[in-house]
């Protein structure tokens, strides 16, 4: 049996980010105290998720390997298909992890619990030490979360744990043909979500509360999406009666591109996008991948 991998992903805290930025850590004092905000406040978040890497890098069994990946690497970090990944931070960091596995088990690490809301991270780092070595020995219970992917007509393809939105990369309106449940409109909008059961608890349920409040979104695991027009503008050439629905297994929306300069991006990621041309067609569907979040 080959020795288990723990691959530690986390992201820059805040503190991190703006000591880049200023350069000193009295510049960033100052700075924030202009911005009616204290050092103390971005300290604790800083200390708080170091105290959680250290608590996480201990409970690694000693001659077990182990790696680590900040999120602005994550493109770049090369996952092995037997790695256990450990994700501490936010919730958003678990899902920028997930394009990027192929099935890997992950656990999902809170450093400031009642600070995030803890829909992804849902672990304490003091717990890391038992789940690991209930996962290498196939004990550990993994909640398997619907995905959702975009594909385009020359083969772009773009993968998201919450949800995927096409428009204008200014969300100014974009102009498009929409085709859903064999009905077909054209719009123009500040553009389309399409979202998954974990992505209900974030945009998506924003979404619905203004746009369609009978609509029952996905829970994680179900293999349903819902999607959002956002702002359709209805017009003498476009319509707005398409706004909101379900996308049940084995359906998919398909979106024509009527205007120069469309994007699709994933999970809020914006700067890792497709771009879409006049005349060009995707496709937003459930993804075949999930993503195994260990639950217990």
């Amino acid at each position: 049996m080959a020795t288990p991998r723990v691959v530690v992903a986390h992201r820059a805290s805040e503190y991190d980010e703006l000591l880049a930025r200023h350069g000193t850590r009295g510049q960033v004092g100052f700075v924030l105290g202009t911005r009616g905000r204290a050092l103390d406040e971005v300290d604790a978040g800083h200390e708080a998720l170091a105290a959680a890497l250290a608590t996480v890098g201990a409970a690694i069994p000693a001659d077990w390997r182990r790696a680590s990946v900040e999120r602005a690497e994550l493109a770049r970090f090369v996952f092995e298909p037997g790695d256990i990944v450990v994700a501490v931070g936010p919730d958003g960091l678990v899902a920028n992890l997930a394009k990027y596995l192929e099935g890997q088990p992950v656990i999902g690490v809170d450093p400031r619990t009642g600070v995030n809301a803890g829909v992804l991270v849902t672990h304490r780092p003091s717990s890391v030490a038992g789940l690991l070595r209930a996962v290498a020995k196939g004990e550990a219970r993994a909640l398997e979360r619907t995905m959702v992917e975009a594909v385009a007509d020359d083969g772009q393809r773009l993968l998201a744990l919450n949800e995927v939105f096409l428009g204008q990369v200014g969300h100014q309106s974009a102009r498009y043909s929409l085709t859903v449940g064999g009905v077909r409109e054209r719009q123009s909008s500040s553009g389309v979500i399409v979202g998954t059961g974990t992505g209900a608890t974030g945009w998506c349920a924003s979404l619905q509360r203004i746009q369609a409040p009978q609509l029952v979104l996905p829970a994680a695991a179900e293999p349903g999406l819902a999607w959002f027009v956002r702002e359709p503008w209805p017009s003498p050439s476009t319509g707005a009666d398409l706004v909101a629905g379900a996308l049940d297994a084995g359906r998919e929306l398909e979106l024509d591109v009527e205007s120069e300069g469309m994007v699709v991006f994933g999970d809020g990621m914006e700067q890792d996008r497709l771009t879409l041309g006049w005349g060009q067609r995707v496709l937003v569907r459930r993804a075949p991948e999930v993503l195994r979040t260990v639950v217990a």
